[in-house]
């Protein structure tokens, strides 16, 4: 007796489709395959005309608990999360604690396993005044590491190169992968104080501050360090089209380097967004100029780019109501609108739910050392699954979202083609025609599993240089 049964739905993975029914038991994919020979099942599914896909993981998301829950919690943010599909979710270390020594992960993993209703990654800082940590981070179960170059909330300083240099001969070591904000800071504050200087608060200012250049210096720092130590990394939230060029000769080298865009920037347009609409898609990166989307997507959907994340980053209403642009908190929801954002698009024939499911499922499980456990509706995975109806019509509501406390999106309006309709984690249907149920501590913290590493240039380590007498040469 199987625990859950999907019957009649088209299975999706990133290599095809196929007619099979699903069923799941103690929480793991137990068959696939023809209707006639499916077990019996305490629970069933009826998908036919739908698609049955892996669950969505989210990479980028930012629950904001501890020290920020007047914006998000574990409840509201994973509740989010299961209304969009994603089964899995990697929270951002810029709390308050940051994320940056056993001391801080226990409390946010403490919170985030009494609420989340979907799986949670947990990722550790990289901070110059917590070097010593990164080792046991690592041994804790922390999911990756994030780096900040650029400014974030809770105003965490870019660490210094020679930190980050040495932070990545740590995790080179390890084998474990360094998300990264990559954009230059002092070039960003520059340019951003000598405009407040001058007077200018308008929507503009700030896309203006963020010029390109601003990302594309910090993204050949990145893989310059990167390939110089072997550190794995990942570019969060690419927003330049200019920068697939240097991504696709740093992969075409051997660069162990993924990278992720998000909806906002195949999506919207810096020109189209002015007065509240400028205030509510505040955010970093900001988004570019429409020219730049299509590129971007097209790097999406070949996989250049690797990934689909959301840089899901709730704020309370009230700190993007500011007349100046300065004043505005960047950031707005996004996990649960990116699967329908996305499903759009393959409705419109821009992508296929093949490459859909690479990027939302398959890559980031293989990135983050989640694969084959996840990403992919096969016996013996996870039965993190997402049943979809395309042709499911709607609007996006900011008034809707289950982001409570932020109920805003720079989509207010936008007509979607194609939703999720359930959303079942480990075998637990936690959203089903669009109710999420109540599943508060369901969620389980994933923990990586990376191939062997590859560190580089052992001889020159800042471990190396500090032995007396130690040459880097002979």
């Amino acid at each position: 007796m199987a625990d859950l049964l999907i019957t009649g739905g088209t299975v999706v993975n990133e290599t095809g489709r196929f007619a099979a029914d699903v069923a799941v038991k103690d929480g793991v994919i137990a068959f696939l395959g023809h209707p006639s020979l499916a077990p019996p099942a305490r629970e069933v599914i009826d998908a036919r005309g739908r698609h049955v896909i892996p669950g969505a993981i989210d990479v980028h998301v930012h629950i904001r608990e501890p020290g920020m829950t007047h914006k998000e919690d574990w409840t509201t943010g994973t509740r989010a999360a299961a209304a969009g599909g994603v089964t899995t979710v990697f929270d951002m270390p810029n709390t308050d604690p940051p994320t940056w020594d056993l001391e801080a992960l226990a409390i946010k993993r403490e919170a985030a396993e009494r609420q989340a209703h979907v799986n949670f990654g947990l990722y550790g800082l990289v901070d110059e005044r917590k070097l010593d940590s990164l080792e046991p981070l690592m041994d804790a179960g922390v999911v990756a590491f994030k780096l900040f170059y650029g400014n974030t909330t809770g105003n965490l300083p870019a660490p210094n190169d020679g930190a980050v240099l040495e932070a990545f001969e740590v995790l080179a070591a390890r084998g474990h992968r360094c998300t990264i904000h990559a954009e230059n800071s002092p070039i960003l504050f520059w340019r951003e104080n000598r405009m407040k200087a001058a007077g200018r608060t308008d929507s503009y200012a700030h896309w203006c501050a963020r010029a390109d250049i601003v990302a594309l210096e910090s993204l050949n720092r990145c893989i310059v360090l990167s390939e110089w130590t072997g550190a794995r990394i990942h570019i969060a939230h690419e927003s330049c089209a200019r920068s697939v060029p240097y991504i696709r000769a740093a992969k075409a080298r051997g660069v162990p380097i993924t990278v992720e865009t998000c909806p906002q920037y195949v999506l919207l347009a810096a020109e189209d967004l002015t007065g509240e609409a400028a205030r509510i898609g505040r955010l970093n990166p900001p988004i570019r100029e429409g020219a730049q989307r299509e590129a971007l997507l097209e790097a999406l959907a070949e996989g250049t780019i690797d990934i689909l994340g959301t840089d899901h980053a709730p704020h309370a209403v009230a700190e993007k109501t500011d007349p100046s642009i300065w004043g505005n908190a960047c950031g707005f929801p996004g996990v649960e609108t990116s699967m329908r954002l996305m499903l759009t698009l393959v409705n419109q024939g821009r992508l296929t739910l093949e490459q859909y499911v690479r990027m939302a499922g398959a890559a980031p499980a293989r990135a983050f050392g989640l694969y084959p456990r996840k990403g992919v509706v096969q016996p013996g995975a996870d039965a993190d699954l997402a049943v979809v109806d395309l042709s499911a019509e709607g609007e996006i509501r900011g008034a809707e979202l289950h982001s409570l406390r932020s109920r805003f999106t720079p989509f207010e309006g936008m007509r979607t083609t194609g939703a999720p309709v359930a959303t079942i984690v480990r075998g637990r249907v936690v959203m089903r025609d669009g109710v999420v149920a109540e599943a508060a501590g369901w969620g389980r913290m994933e923990r990586p599993d990376m191939p062997a590493p590859a560190p580089r240039n052992l001889a020159t380590t800042t471990a190396a240089i500090l032995r007396p007498g130690a040459m880097p040469f002979g």
